[in-house]
């Protein structure tokens, strides 16, 4: 099967041998009502309540939305405004503050759903609060609702993990492979695909290991190791790589008969339906250059990054950027106040050295970037393209069709600024379209 093109990029994964540490429980958590696709929560509390681990704190609000629930046990402190993006208040997000009380009590009326039939299959996903935990954040139970007619065929298991550094899918696919194992399980029999394929890079040979041992003996579903090449857990590269299936520009995953879901979130929603307990924590990988002491550590959602930092010893007095998610498609923070969201798999820490921004020269017209572009776009020339501020070539080039994974910055030698470029020229043409 022909491959999708990519790159052989340094892993770093410093940390993939490190079981996840739990950390002390912070002195408050900040959880934001947008930490999916969609609509906000909506709160369901008020200052001074007295909350409790796993108490639903804000109701999702419309078809795609998702339900927040209390990551520690205490009292809501306030509801206010609070930007996940930029850490400023008075802009876009609704958020709640609980001062933790230290006991981290469990809610009292937590206990696991009834699943029957699929149309509870998919309430108990929406009410576990999970969200596409590989970085997306789309809320799970509207990925899975399939349209009428779907012809669903594959489910895929996304267990690629390639960014450098971020190891915590791995811990979850070998800490915790029986929940990855039930939760595919669950998707087979809930949503009836032909087969259903857990996806994982070969440079992970434990949970690979872990996995086939527990699927053997189970029909249409399989786990099929991938070579280590970024970006091979983009979805629409995963879906060519595995199934040799192109999803059209403009197009959904589902109109070749696919669908791909993060393994955390599949173990999350697993252990909901057995449990009880809704999404309140996740494992978080911690590392980079300006990390004292790299670890995989279990904290509250809503912890600051600056918690974080400190359960693993500190940053280094030259640390120059802090970004969460990967070096390749994370973003970076302007604060160690910034609270973590469901969606926070890594936080990094780079000193200045390997944080040094390059200044571009001009393009040589090596034609790197469309050797290695996983698409097969062409960024040069859609550089150009936004430059000229031309639309129709914009069109043309296909720029819609960009995964955003970095790999033409990456090769470029006149360090051309290409992924931003990309994000920005997708701008310009959804102005475009709006005019």
């Amino acid at each position: 099967m022909k491959k999708i093109k990519g790159l052989h990029i340094p892993h770093c994964k410093n940390t993939a041998q490190l079981v996840p540490e739990t950390m002390p429980i912070p002195p408050e958590v900040r959880l934001s009502m947008s930490m999916h696709g969609g609509a906000p929560a909506k709160p369901v509390v008020a200052v001074g309540d007295q909350v409790k681990v796993g108490q639903l704190i804000a109701e999702a609000d419309g078809k795609v939305s998702s339900p927040v629930h209390a990551s520690v046990s205490g009292k809501v402190k306030s509801i206010d405004e609070f930007d996940p993006i930029t850490g400023e208040k008075g802009e876009k997000s609704a958020s709640i503050v609980i001062t933790a009380d230290g006991e981290q009590t469990i809610f009292e009326g937590l206990s696991p759903p009834v699943v029957t039939n699929t149309s509870e299959f998919l309430a108990a996903v929406r009410d576990s609060g999970v969200v596409g935990l590989g970085g997306a954040g789309y809320p799970t139970a509207p990925k899975l609702t399939l349209r009428e007619g779907t012809n669903l065929d594959y489910i895929l298991i996304n267990g690629a993990e390639c960014e450098p550094y971020i190891t915590s899918d791995t811990r979850t696919m070998v800490d915790d492979a029986e929940y990855v194992f039930e939760g595919s399980m669950l998707l087979k029999k809930y949503l009836g695909p032909k087969k259903v394929i857990i996806c994982i890079e070969d440079n992970k040979p434990e949970a690979i290991e872990k996995l086939k041992a527990l699927t053997v003996d189970s029909d249409g579903l399989e786990v099929c190791p991938l070579p280590s090449r970024y970006p091979q857990g983009e979805r629409k590269v995963l879906v060519y790589n595995v199934t040799n299936r192109i999803v059209p520009e403009g197009g959904r995953l589902t109109d070749v008969g696919c669908i791909v879901v993060n393994c955390t979130t599949v173990a999350v929603f697993a252990r909901y339906i057995k449990t009880g307990m809704p999404l309140t924590h996740r494992s978080i990988t911690v590392d980079g250059s300006a990390v004292k002491s790299p670890k995989n550590v279990i904290a509250p959602i809503g912890t600051p990054i600056r918690a974080l930092f400190e359960f693993c010893g500190g940053i280094s007095e030259d640390a120059k950027k802090i970004i969460m998610g990967g070096p390749m498609m994370g973003s970076a923070v302007p604060s160690l106040d910034m609270p973590t969201v469901k969606v926070t798999g890594s936080v990094m820490a780079f000193t200045a050295k390997d944080a040094k921004a390059f200044e571009p020269t001009p393009c040589i017209k090596c034609g790197r970037c469309i050797q290695n572009c996983p698409i097969n776009l062409m960024p040069s020339h859609i550089e150009d393209a936004y430059e000229l501020k031309n639309v129709d070539l914009l069109n043309k080039y296909k720029v819609n069709m960009c995964v955003e994974c970095g790999c033409c910055a990456y090769v470029c030698p006149a360090r051309r600024p290409l992924s931003h470029v990309m994000v920005l020229s997708k701008n310009m043409q959804w102005e475009a379209r709006q005019k």
